[in-house]
């Protein structure tokens, strides 16, 4: 990885659609505004923007830690601006400030963290993983 500079920032927009409704995503009993779990996805989009220039052939960054308010509610058509800037960096964990605003105002702030990996050493684990699991599916109970 190379240096990831404090105050590095990135943005991902998204124009919210019915299927980002928290009555589709969770519960068809919620009123049709933007669901949290969509918000958040905005939000770490914007903090792999912030980093991806830093990043090897071969790394990328995961999402460890999340720790939001949702403020305000958004609706349909409207589009939801995520802001993420780097506030540090130890080692391979990066924290962020995150934040949303829609054309109206803040919907979203909070923290959050993303850990640089090896796809590849992933990719080894996860397949041991899934061996693992094919293999206890199979084991006479």
């Amino acid at each position: 990885m190379k240096v990831v500079p404090i105050g590095a920032t990135g943005r991902f927009a998204l124009v919210v659609k019915p299927e980002h409704l928290a009555n589709r995503v969770k519960d068809s009993i919620l009123p049709p505004v933007l669901a949290t779990p969509v918000m958040i996805m905005a939000m770490e989009n914007a903090a792999l923007n912030a980093v991806r220039d830093y990043l090897e052939p071969g790394e990328s960054v995961v999402g460890t830690m999340v720790n939001v308010q949702h403020l305000a509610a958004t609706a349909v058509g409207q589009t939801v601006t995520a802001i993420a800037e780097v506030t540090a960096v130890e080692g391979r964990r990066i924290m962020f400030a995150v934040s949303a605003v829609d054309e109206i105002e803040a919907v979203g702030r909070g923290t959050h963290e993303r850990t640089v990996i090896e796809l590849a050493r992933l990719r080894k684990r996860l397949d041991e993983k899934i061996a693992r699991s094919a293999a206890a599916r199979a084991a006479p109970r």
